[in-house]
């Protein structure tokens, strides 16, 4: 079977990591997959660009635009909204006619179009569309926030100035509303809760919606020698080091402010925490390092070689992201493979990854006494070669490629069915 898989990046961002290791998996077990990107940072020869770079960009720019007039100049939720008005038309590339199944993924950005996505629903060939947020299912927001609209039909958007009842987001759910009409998807989501919230849309009621969790190679994020793993880092050899991954510590939806809230609760109530423990930080910026960390902290870095993200996780003791809304982190997957017992909230579909006790820490929402808590039990548990072996057989269990790519299979073939049914 032919698929080509369709998202923005080949590797920049959780989606582009997902929908790149669903292709290894489905070709390392029997298929035919590519990747159709627009932009490939990837040698891979499986992966093919889109469009050229000058219109890519044009794509990308027309729709910034848009929105920042709409939000009357306005940067605050510049990328919290995408509205799909301009994109590359993939219809016509050699891997699209090739493919037996489209599958599309994270198409943001000046990738696709909500009249590109049409094209494709009107073609001949079977569509699936993997869900790694909302944006699908909603009208422009790619996380609700706590918003009830896409249960609706949008409108009076919070993430709008001055929003009324026929807003953006209502006018963008009515286009959606078209586009999808007596349309036939096999929609996929990442995680059990994302399913559930999508099945709520009054935009794809009507759809077939299942949940399947991301690949990983378990052959590469495996246990290796701790000792060995730190001194890439310079890591000292003889301190508990807790993990964490962000961009900014500041992030609001990556929880840093509720991480920064436990470690200060963990050195008051464990006196020697400051002198057992340190902080490593994957992904930010060190300017974006903020200085009251209670804990010594190193920077890491942003890291792009494998083998060195597996170094990463391999020279911790425990993984923490204290998300405040996440899917089906890849960050936590590639922890837990790496043998890291996890700490995180209960939120999202992290409780799906991490069971409370076996193999890491759920605190309760946005309680950074119960992160604490969780940080501590982790760190200095009696049982932690268990749980480090537990977090193992998750992984193996629900997340690698044979049985993802198993699952998916099973999805393309009812995408087939379902497409011949209707012609």
């Amino acid at each position: 079977m032919k698929i080509l898989i369709v998202n923005t990046s080949d590797n920049q961002g959780g989606a582009a990591t997902a929908a790149f290791r669903l292709m290894e998996a489905l070709n390392n077990n029997g298929h035919k997959a590519k990747m159709l990107v627009r932009d490939k940072n990837t040698s891979s020869i499986t992966v093919a660009k889109a469009g050229e770079q000058k219109y890519s960009k044009w794509h990308f720019l027309y729709e910034r635009l848009s929105i920042l007039t709409t939000l009357r100049g306005k940067k605050n939720n510049l990328f919290a909204i995408d509205i799909a008005n301009s994109g590359i038309d993939i219809t016509k590339t050699r891997e699209f006619q090739e493919a037996d199944v489209i599958h599309l993924h994270w198409i943001n950005q000046g990738m696709l179009s909500l009249n590109g996505i049409r094209k494709i629903l009107e073609s001949d060939k079977p569509v699936v569309w993997t869900m790694h947020d909302l944006w699908p299912a909603s009208s422009i927001c790619h996380y609700a926030r706590g918003c009830t609209g896409f249960t609706k039909q949008c409108g009076n958007c919070p993430l709008l100035p001055g929003s009324s009842k026929n807003d953006l987001s209502h006018k963008v759910w009515k286009r959606k509303e078209a586009m999808l009409e007596n349309k036939g998807i096999q929609f996929v989501t990442c995680s059990k809760w994302l399913m559930q919230t999508a099945k709520q849309s009054s935009l794809i009621k009507d759809q077939k919606i299942q949940s399947i969790p991301n690949p990983i190679d378990t052959m590469i994020f495996r246990p290796q020698g701790k000792q060995k793993a730190r001194e890439v880092f310079q890591l000292p050899k003889d301190k508990k080091v807790i993990l964490f991954a962000s961009q900014k510590v500041s992030d609001e939806r990556k929880g840093g402010k509720y991480l920064l809230e436990a470690l200060e609760i963990c050195q008051r109530e464990k006196p020697n925490f400051k002198d057992e423990c340190v902080l490593a930080i994957l992904g930010a910026k060190p300017e974006n390092l903020p200085e009251d960390i209670q804990i010594p902290a190193y920077h890491l870095g942003y890291i792009s070689d494998t083998q060195k993200i597996v170094s990463a996780y391999n020279a911790a003791d425990i993984f923490v992201l204290p998300s405040l809304e996440d899917n089906l982190p890849n960050t936590i997957m590639e922890a837990l493979a790496c043998g890291l017992p996890c700490a995180a909230f209960k939120t999202g579909g992290i409780p799906e990854m991490i069971d409370n006790g076996k193999n890491g820490y759920t605190a309760q929402y946005k309680d950074s006494q119960d992160l604490a808590k969780g940080i501590i039990t982790l760190l200095y548990s009696d049982n932690y070669k268990e749980m480090s072996s537990e977090a193992v057989k998750k992984v193996i269990k629900n997340y690698s490629q044979s049985a993802v790519a198993l699952k998916y299979t099973e999805v393309y073939n009812a995408a087939i069915a379902q497409k011949h049914y209707n012609l």
